[in-house]
């Protein structure tokens, strides 16, 4: 039995998983064509920077650049090339309720991550709403973040060692711990019982690696929604990710339930280009504003309930 016709589960809910399952290019149209947002263009890419923190035994939740002070629009920088261009460019998910979702009532995409981006948009711009969302999927927020396609990437990203090879991360925003989501009526306690079964994740998450560990065997689909359609249709055992993703998708389908203690830590960070260092200590800067001036709690409150957690202090690497 599927979303809509499961007595019980609320049709709005429903009716946010089966948009955001089927219609995926959705959000990216719907972005650009809101009033105020320029058509999408690709940023310029300039010589790549001498700069990079050493990843030799990384730490990933202190690997980024201090900032140099309170936010600043600096002639010449990054940022001053974004305020030029007038918006900014950020990739983002669609379909992870609660972080970065569209809403099929307004036709925004929003959520926690979508606040941070704002946030920094603010801080170029002095207004929050001078962004073009470029709705990504996980696979894509690496390559899109190197090839200049957009200029930060806030999607439930999980600072690794492996990606501080590619592209550089903010400081800590959110910490995360992976579980496992299954249906109320399964007998799994945790993902070791789900030993050759299958369990869906995203490609290009770290999540899957993880399941493979457990001997399960890893459904691949490019965004979180498929799974969850995949879990009510049957045809998966479980979804197995963050567990920020899985209240999400919980609050979705009353029918399932988060099994399991923590498997992994999942410290996000804000993705962002190795050519564009000034940029990096710049998205610090307006992190750093927002665990300060009560921002990121009133975020966490609006999006994530209560209790409020507060925001992971920071730590970089220079």
């Amino acid at each position: 039995m599927n979303a809509r016709t499961r007595p019980g589960v609320p049709w709005r809910r429903a009716v946010l998983a089966v948009i955001a399952a089927s219609g995926l290019a959705l959000g990216a149209a719907t972005a650009a064509a809101e009033p105020g947002h320029p058509p999408a263009v690709r940023a310029a890419t300039g010589a790549k920077a001498v700069r990079a923190p050493a990843v030799d035994a990384c730490d990933p939740t202190a690997s980024s650049l201090r900032p140099s002070g309170p936010p600043q629009v600096t002639p010449g920088s990054f940022m001053a090339k974004i305020r030029a261009r007038g918006y900014l460019i950020a990739g983002v998910d669609q379909s992870t309720y609660h972080f970065g979702f569209l809403n099929p009532l307004s036709g925004q995409i929003e959520g926690f991550d979508i606040d941070m981006i704002r946030a920094v948009a603010k801080a170029i711009f002095g207004d929050p709403g001078k962004v073009q969302f470029k709705a990504i999927s996980d696979a894509q927020r690496i390559p899109d973040t190197t090839h200049g396609t957009v200029d930060v990437v806030a999607h439930t990203m999980t600072i690794t060692c492996d990606r501080l090879n590619e592209v550089d991360f903010s400081s800590v925003y959110f910490e995360a711990h992976q579980k496992v989501l299954v249906l109320k009526n399964s007998s799994a306690t945790s993902l070791d019982d789900l030993h050759g079964q299958k369990v869906c994740a995203t490609s290009g998450s770290d999540s899957v690696d993880r399941i493979r560990q457990h001997h399960a065997v890893a459904v691949e689909v490019p965004y979180w929604t498929d799974c969850l359609v995949r879990l009510q249709q049957g045809s998966v055992a479980a979804i197995s990710t963050d567990d920020s993703i899985l209240d999400g998708l919980a609050a979705q389908d009353p029918w399932t339930k988060i099994i399991g203690k923590p498997l992994t830590d999942e410290p996000y960070g804000l993705a962002i280009s190795k050519q564009h260092p000034e940029f990096v200590r710049f998205v610090n800067a307006v992190l750093q504003q927002l665990r300060t001036d009560g921002q990121w709690k009133a975020s966490y409150a609006h999006w994530l309930g209560h209790p409020v957690q507060d925001p992971p202090q920071a730590r970089y690497a220079g």
